[in-house]
């Protein structure tokens, strides 16, 4: 009898040809956030709308889908691409620096929320993939802190912070000559540990901590 490969739901050559807009496309029309979207319209209620939520949202998310490092790479990007402005809901110039300073904190009121749309789409992925949690992994990943350096003073302040620590990955190996090498890789920040289907290389849960938690730490929690 003939073995017929398995399908990937997500196949990368389908998705490398697609452009950074249709990608984003893809996320916006995907994602479960209209819970989250009523939530934060609540919140801001009849306060000032020169933003709208959601075109403040679906900004954060193409910040993400285009990678950019910071706030004000996303605003560049966004002053610059009258398409991407069009997509996101946005008018003919991108939200203030200040606009996003007040957005952001709201939206991790939130983070309950945020887990519970992670969760959905998670159940959904298991109605799709019967096999998907089966073979699981764990690794981390380095989050260099913005702040150039611990604060030890706790007052809040947007430019300090008070929660990141020092963090270090230790690299070794063997070069072509026989000879052991070791690199340490130094960060200030935070480390993201995911659990993840080895199968298809999709996350299932994560935990963000000080860049100095191992991740055998955070194995029984995951």
């Amino acid at each position: 009898m003939a073995i017929i490969p398995q399908p990937q739901l997500f196949s990368w050559e389908d998705l490398q040809p697609l452009g950074d807009l249709e990608r984003l496309q893809l996320v916006l029309d995907t994602i479960p956030d209209e819970s989250l979207m009523r939530l934060l319209e609540h919140d801001r209620g009849r306060g000032r709308n020169d933003y709208p939520i959601r075109a403040m949202w679906h900004s954060v998310l193409a910040g993400i889908v285009f990678q950019h490092p910071t706030i004000e790479s996303l605003r560049r990007e966004l002053n610059r691409n009258g398409q991407l402005r069009d997509m996101v809901g946005l008018g003919s110039a991108a939200p203030s620096a200040w606009a996003y300073t007040r957005f952001l904190p709201r939206i991790l009121e939130h983070l309950e929320d945020l887990d519970t749309m992670s969760h959905h789409v998670i159940d959904d992925l298991q109605q799709v993939l019967p096999d998907f949690g089966e073979r699981l992994a764990i690794d981390s990943k380095a989050i260099t802190s913005l702040a150039q350096r611990r604060s030890d003073d706790a007052t809040p302040e947007g430019r300090r912070d008070t929660d990141a620590d020092w963090g270090k990955k230790p690299y070794r190996g063997v070069d072509a000559q026989g000879k052991a090498w070791e690199k340490v890789t130094a960060w200030f920040g935070y480390k993201i540990h995911l659990l993840v289907d080895a199968t298809y290389e999709l996350p299932i849960a994560w935990t963000v901590t000080k860049a100095s938690t191992a991740d055998i730490t955070e194995a029984p929690t995951l």
